[in-house]
């Protein structure tokens, strides 16, 4: 093809935009926002939040970009392998898991080196600008209309493939009705989640340690009944970033002597940085009111040459995860769906079919842990309560058992397929284990 537009140039823009370069003689990347020089911009808050790269999502960082961990480490990102990556489960660590392996970096540092790679490709450019249409000509996407970043007059891209990156406030579906055509259906669980970040000085006071993630047990209400909700990441810059999260009326806020509280009523690794570390800045927060996505193939028309990807086709609950991940995995599906020689002109079917595969995986873990929360009223799939059953079992088991655990986040890392734990040996093997216990 000769000309793609992605609009968005953000995580996923960026990745969408490595792979069209691979299929496009000319890739504009459409970005009103030019970050600064602390890599954060204006239309994207959630980017200074902890952003967790499962190891799926590693794995396709270096698929796309050979070389990119060495250029990491190199400019102060840390590799946790082994001991260096720890998680909690209502207070216990749990069993190790053979070949662990977490890039401990803020978003902003890991967002700023894939954009000097995506302008180092000679047939890629950015096009400071925003887009305000599509142009639909045919049954098909023919290009972008944009207008500069202050609303100004902007120009009209002609495309024969455009990429919808814009995040999960995208206006592309309020675009394609005023055109005429459906907007995908919508799927949706309110889950009322809060997060906040802040960052703290980083010495030696917890030795290697690269990644400690903790999760809560049982609840009561809101209010975890052992430990607080968590993690921290060593990052560039010699500091820790730590989340903290919680729902509803348990949400964090941004004052740093309750964040500090917060923190020493969570494992010992957070309660050791609260403790030994200044804090740098603020209290940052962010709100996530509904995990939601977008199912196209539900549609029985969808105008040609035209994809979704990143939050604007899902985004799920942010204390998983799986966001970075999921805009990887979404690009490596367009790159197979082009590799099959389609038409660029014709609707991306092959690709919206191989994605929401993908989501589905994702939305499945996400809801299924939601729905544990006493707030959330659903909607429950069938067999949800045996599921939910045959769930705290193994997650019981993988606290105490290398072997179950290291299936279990294989599947939370996006590794596995959630069937993977339903797998006859490993629901024994757990079951032994907990009889042992």
């Amino acid at each position: 093809m000769k000309r793609a537009v992605v609009m968005g140039g953000s995580y996923a823009g960026l990745f969408a935009a490595r792979v069209l370069s691979d299929h496009a003689e000319d890739v504009v990347v459409v970005e009103p926002d030019v970050p600064g020089p602390d890599g954060l911009g204006r239309h994207t808050p959630q980017r200074h939040q902890l952003h967790a790269l499962l190891s799926m999502g590693h794995i396709q960082l270096e698929r796309w970009f050979p070389g990119i961990t060495d250029d990491l480490v190199e400019g102060g990102a840390l590799l946790g392998e082994g001991d260096d990556v720890r998680f909690y489960l209502d207070g216990r660590l749990k069993a190790p898991v053979a070949g662990a392996r977490m890039l401990g970096a803020t978003r902003p540092f890991l967002e700023n080196h894939l954009r000097r790679r995506v302008e180092g490709l000679a047939n890629v450019r950015f096009h400071r600008a925003r887009a305000t249409d599509l142009v639909l000509r045919d049954g098909r996407a023919a290009g972008v209309a944009t207008a500069t970043p202050d609303d100004g007059p902007g120009e009209v891209l002609d495309a024969d493939f455009v990429v919808d990156a814009m995040g999960r406030n995208s206006p592309l579906e309020d675009w394609l009705v005023r055109h005429g055509w459906d907007g995908a259906p919508v799927d949706r669980m309110r889950i009322d989640l809060g997060y906040a970040t802040a960052l703290f000085r980083r010495g030696d006071e917890l030795g290697s340690t690269v990644v400690a993630h903790s999760s809560p047990g049982p609840t009561s209400g809101y209010l975890p009944t052992v430990t607080e909700p968590g993690a921290l990441v060593a990052v560039e810059g010699d500091r820790w970033s730590v989340v903290l999260a919680g729902y509803a009326d348990h949400r964090p806020g941004p004052d740093p002597d309750e964040f500090l509280r917060r923190m020493r009523r969570c494992v010992a690794p957070l309660r050791t940085v609260a403790d030994a570390s200044p804090m740098i800045g603020d209290v940052r927060t962010y709100r996530f009111v509904e995990s939601r996505r977008r199912v196209h193939t539900r549609l029985d028309r969808f105008p040609g040459g035209l994809a979704v990807v990143g939050d604007a086709l899902a985004a799920v609950n942010p204390v998983y995860g799986q966001g970075l991940t999921l805009a990887a995995l979404a690009a490596n599906a367009l790159g197979a769906h082009l590799r099959s020689t389609p038409s660029p002109r014709g609707p991306a079917r092959g690709y919206f079919r191989l994605v929401e595969a993908v989501v589905e995986a994702a939305w499945r873990l996400s809801t299924a842990a939601d729905l544990a929360q006493p707030h959330v009223t659903g909607p429950y799939p069938r067999g949800h309560r045996a599921q939910k059953w045959v769930a705290d079992r193994l997650t019981e088991a993988s606290v105490l058992d290398s072997v179950v655990n290291t299936r279990y986040m294989g599947v939370v890392n996006m590794e596995l397929p959630p069937k993977a734990l339903t797998d006859v040996r490993l629901l024994a093997r757990a079951a032994r284990v907990l009889i042992s216990g």
